[in-house]
């Protein structure tokens, strides 16, 4: 499902902010990011969508080796990649639902059918009475939630986030922590990038930690909210109403 060997990654001349970085993640599993600020989590998780290249080494999504991946063909694997960053980019001037349709303007779905899947992505992180909502009406965890809408509604078979529970006070994280088990559990492939272990921990069946200069991955986990092994496809996505 996703594969980097051997990879590094600096800006300019700069020293590597990631260095020789080599593992697999199975379709299915749910892996926390730990590691402190500026120690390249947030690097990393853009790698891995296709948002970055690397400096040296293979990166593989999906079995496909991003450098070799024509620019043509990039918006597929966007598709494949839901990715929420630490700014969410919401469009204040426009609905929630206009912000989850965004997504799909490429896809070439008629409007009936994008309509649709909107709404079925709003119903599923609890956003449905909100659909006419602009983001600046809503909670930061409403607002989070949407960002989340917006990831899922290509239906990808991978997402990951980058601090989604930053700044929510610990009901809110707990809400937005079950939007994405939900979305495990039914075979989503699901990387976090958080400071926030103890909580993650709840949630996630692996952990990989990042530290300047180092890179460990800790292995599996049980995770304490007891997320049984995940089934079905990504596009049999329970309703996130409780979110």
């Amino acid at each position: 499902m996703i594969e980097f060997q051997h990879v590094f990654k600096s800006y300019g001349h700069g020293r590597n902010i990631l260095s020789d970085i080599s593992f697999r993640v199975s379709a299915g599993e749910f892996v926390l990011v730990s590691g402190p600020s500026g120690a390249g989590k947030s690097t990393l998780l853009k790698m891995i969508g296709g948002l970055e290249p690397c400096t040296r080494g293979t990166i593989q999504v999906n079995g496909q080796r991003l450098d070799q991946i024509p620019a043509r063909a990039r918006p597929y694997l966007r598709r494949a990649v839901g990715v929420i960053l630490q700014d969410t980019h919401l469009l204040y001037d426009r609905s929630a639902i206009a912000n989850v349709l965004l997504p799909l303007a490429v896809t070439g779905l008629a409007p009936d059918q994008a309509q649709a899947r909107a709404r079925a992505a709003l119903d599923k992180v609890g956003l449905s009475a909100h659909e006419n909502a602009n983001p600046i009406e809503l909670s930061g965890g409403e607002q989070q939630r949407l960002a989340i809408a917006r990831a899922i509604v290509n239906r990808p078979a991978i997402l990951i986030a980058d601090e989604p529970t930053a700044n929510l006070d610990q009901a809110t994280a707990r809400r937005i922590m079950s939007v994405f088990r939900d979305f495990n559990r039914v075979g989503v492939t699901t990387l976090i990038a958080s400071h926030d272990e103890p909580l993650l921990a709840d949630y996630a069946s692996r952990t990989f930690r990042i530290e300047p200069g180092r890179f460990s991955d800790l292995g599996e986990h049980h995770a304490r909210s007891g997320s049984p092994k995940p089934s079905g496809h990504a596009g049999d996505l329970p309703t996130g109403r409780s979110a």
